[in-house]
């Protein structure tokens, strides 16, 4: 469920952007030419999996809540799997239940990362030229996943990818062409869903239902 060539790299950035007391966070889900991949912008430190003690799948959301109810009201987590979660408290994810979910991902075809892999202690927003570091292993992550569609959370993270400047309240339903070594991809910008994005969910919800059913 993961690229494990490009996990030695997102670990020298961890050391380089990230808490040295964390792990890097990987992206996961189905890696063999997705129906799509989703791009938030960086890991959280409430990932259970961002822990050195960790011995399991490390994978965006792992712990969290607020993500899996986006996955679900868009169709690509079941209702059930989505009940389990939201009763379980961060500390009772264990290595099973986790690969459990991103099973649930692969399953129905969706890559899920971050522009970003580095973990932070704190919420601090991460500069440009911290994105701008991961870029090119981004743009590799792409080219080895093929995802029929790409959508990309945010600002930032649309702006720094397509390498312009975008603004998610613009692009709603549309897509720029992202070109890597000759081949094109449709990336779609939508608006950031967690955190301070919480906001604007319903509206990356209706964006994202209607690009899947595209």
């Amino acid at each position: 469920m993961q690229l494990k060539q490009l996990h030695k790299k997102f670990d020298i950035l961890q050391s380089k952007f990230g808490a040295r007391e964390l792990n890097a966070i990987y992206g996961a889900g189905e890696v063999y030419m997705p129906q799509v991949c989703f791009v938030f912008m960086n890991p959280t430190a409430r990932n259970v999996s961002a822990i050195k003690s960790w011995k399991g799948i490390r994978a965006p959301w792992l712990g969290t809540k607020n993500t899996w109810k986006l996955f679900t009201a868009i169709g690509v987590m079941s209702k059930k799997l989505n009940d389990e979660i939201q009763l379980k408290k961060s500390q009772d994810w264990d290595v099973d239940f986790s690969e459990k979910v991103y099973r649930e991902l692969k399953k129905n075809k969706c890559f899920v990362t971050n522009l970003a892999k580095c973990t932070q202690s704190d919420a601090s927003h991460l500069s440009n030229a911290v994105f701008e570091g991961y870029k090119d292993l981004m743009l590799k992550e792409i080219e080895l996943l093929a995802p029929k569609v790409i959508i990309a959370f945010g600002n930032q993270v649309s702006s720094i990818l397509l390498n312009k400047n975008i603004n998610v309240s613009k692009y709603r339903k549309q897509s720029e062409v992202l070109d890597i070594n000759g081949k094109e991809y449709k990336v779609y910008p939508v608006f950031y869903p967690v955190g301070q994005g919480m906001r604007n969910i319903s509206k990356s919800i209706e964006d994202i239902r209607h690009i899947l059913k595209r």
